[in-house]
């Protein structure tokens, strides 16, 4: 007679902090913050709570966590770059699109600003403004004044197409009502708007990042 089996029958996968990362992400893209939990995520990874707390303290590690693996993620992917100039550049495009992929990253970014996604950022900042020959007792400024744009700007448009997308709106649609609105704007209370309404409606959000980025890169160089 053939004996039983004494054991359950193994996890195709075993439960790791790199597999609840994962899920974690994916939770947030889908639902964001707010749907983000360890219910979820228990159910989303087929295991207990108390597995998952064996890897991760609570849920603001686990942003801190998932905001990271964005972040290295992005970094890896934007490695090569023939100046510091060009490495700046490429580093603030490819957050700006990690953001908009991953909406709620700029809002976790925030909450940690001395945990290690902030600081793998500040670190490859840091290296390209120390590169570039801007003085020791300027770098801070510099680097927190290039770190801030790209996390605000980043994050602000990544929050503008996620509602646009949650309440189905046509961004064309939005763009030339508002420009509409301003180029009917008093001529001698608001005549800068009523003179750029014109841009605004067909502007490009991701162009204009980098013309910050570059208006920022530009005022640098007289440090040099």
């Amino acid at each position: 007679m053939a004996s039983k089996a004494r054991t359950a029958p193994r996890r195709e996968e075993s439960l790791s902090r790199e597999r609840i990362i994962e899920a974690s992400i994916d939770l947030l893209d889908s639902g964001g913050e707010a749907g983000l939990t360890f219910r979820a995520l228990s159910e989303r990874l087929a295991t207990g709570a108390g597995a998952i707390y064996w890897h991760v303290a609570n849920k603001s590690d686990l942003l801190t966590a998932a905001s990271d693996a964005v972040v290295a993620q992005t970094m890896e992917a934007h490695v090569d770059a023939a100046t510091p100039e060009a490495a700046i550049r490429t580093l603030a495009l490819g957050m700006f699109d990690a953001m908009d992929a991953h909406p709620w990253v700029g809002t976790a970014l925030a909450r940690a600003p001395g945990q290690l996604p902030m600081l793998r950022l500040m670190e490859r900042l840091g290296q390209q403004v120390n590169a570039m020959g801007v003085p020791h007792h300027a770098q801070w400024a510099t680097v927190s004044a290039v770190l801030n744009f790209i996390l605000g700007v980043g994050g602000q448009n990544a929050a503008n197409s996620q509602t646009g997308r949650e309440q189905k709106l046509d961004r064309n649609h939005v763009l030339g009502s508002l420009a509409a609105t301003w180029s009917a704007l008093d001529a001698e209370a608001f005549p800068f708007t009523r003179s750029i309404a014109e841009q605004f409606s067909s502007h490009d959000d991701k162009a204009d990042f980098l013309a910050g980025v570059d208006l920022i890169l530009r005022g640098m160089q007289p440090q040099v």
